[in-house]
């Protein structure tokens, strides 16, 4: 039996559930979450969820990581590190049947290079707090691969969008605006690719390496919007300069690193083919997964990929 256990069963997490399940059904599902209600909703689906966040450590650690063959750390940082790592570092150490740890971090850890490439070998320079946090959660971990031999991968996701989580849902809201920034683009990637790049990896370990996880083409965010639009058959919105725009402080931040991160490292070690390689086509798949789900089961894509209907 193989048991992939998830510290922060969020979205991608779900995805990659699923395709696990649909692959071997032998995949037993086990994760944490910060809410007793999607706990709930989670268990009723065959998925054993314990809570877990900063303050509330697992009750039964041992319990919980008992038998966990793949481990996959999602949780987000905070000013002291990964949470998963300062309250469980020695439980997972005494993982028997562990082979394979994966920790889900973030481009941002190469902070902005004015446009210029990087990659895997590049220095990290992170230029937002977002990103220092990932890259002291990143050491945490790779400590324990370099004295105690824990098998693990670190994934440098670009911005995550998928079934429920894209342009198309911002457009439908009607809160989808077109910003520009001359010469400023963002790295992106699809839910699927993250997880077939995951899987790959669970067949070809190899502890201490680091990949980063992005489609083929970076754009800027008002293409991204303006396509949407067209799939949809909304109205474009009118393009706003970046200094005008009146930014969330959050927001905002997003637009202060500006990178073309390279992906060819999945590709020639992992043999991973993305499936969306650029923007178009992940808005593509989005949309032909929803109105294949919706004439399936009358509910959400979404819905249908994390396996709840």
């Amino acid at each position: 039996m193989n048991k992939l256990f998830c510290f922060g069963y969020g979205y991608t997490c779900d995805y990659l559930g699923y395709a696990l399940a649909q692959h071997d059904r032998d995949w037993v599902l086990a994760g944490t979450t910060r809410d007793s209600e999607k706990r709930m909703a989670l268990r009723a689906r065959g998925i054993t969820a314990h809570i877990f966040d900063y303050e509330h450590p697992l009750a039964d650690p041992y319990h919980a990581l008992e038998g966990t063959t793949h481990l996959l750390i999602s949780t987000p940082p905070d000013d002291a590190g990964d949470p998963s790592f300062n309250m469980h570092a020695e439980d997972v150490l005494q993982i028997s049947t562990l082979r394979w740890l994966g920790y889900l971090s973030t481009t941002s850890v190469y902070g902005d290079r004015d446009g210029g490439i990087v990659d895997e070998t590049s220095e990290l320079r992170p230029t937002s707090k977002r990103g220092s946090r990932r890259m002291e959660a990143e050491q945490q971990w790779l400590s324990l691969c370099h004295s105690h031999g824990l098998p693990v991968h670190i994934f440098r996701l670009a911005g995550i969008y998928g079934p429920g989580r894209s342009a198309l849902d911002s457009v439908r809201a009607g809160v989808a605006r077109r910003i520009s920034k001359p010469g400023h683009a963002f790295g992106r990637v699809h839910v699927e690719d993250i997880v077939q790049t995951l899987m790959a990896s669970f067949t070809r370990p190899q502890a201490g390496q680091v990949y980063n996880v992005v489609d083929d083409i970076p754009a800027p965010s008002h293409e991204v919007i303006e396509y949407a639009c067209q799939l949809l058959g909304k109205p474009v919105p009118p393009l706003v300069n970046f200094e005008d725009a009146n930014l969330a402080p959050i927001t905002r931040s997003f637009y202060m690193d500006n990178r073309h991160t390279l992906n060819n490292k999945i590709k020639t070690e992992l043999g991973v083919s993305l499936k969306y390689p650029n923007f178009r086509a992940g808005l593509e798949g989005c949309l032909a997964a929803e109105d294949y789900a919706l004439a399936q089961f009358g509910h959400g894509a979404q819905q249908y990929h994390s396996g709840t209907v």
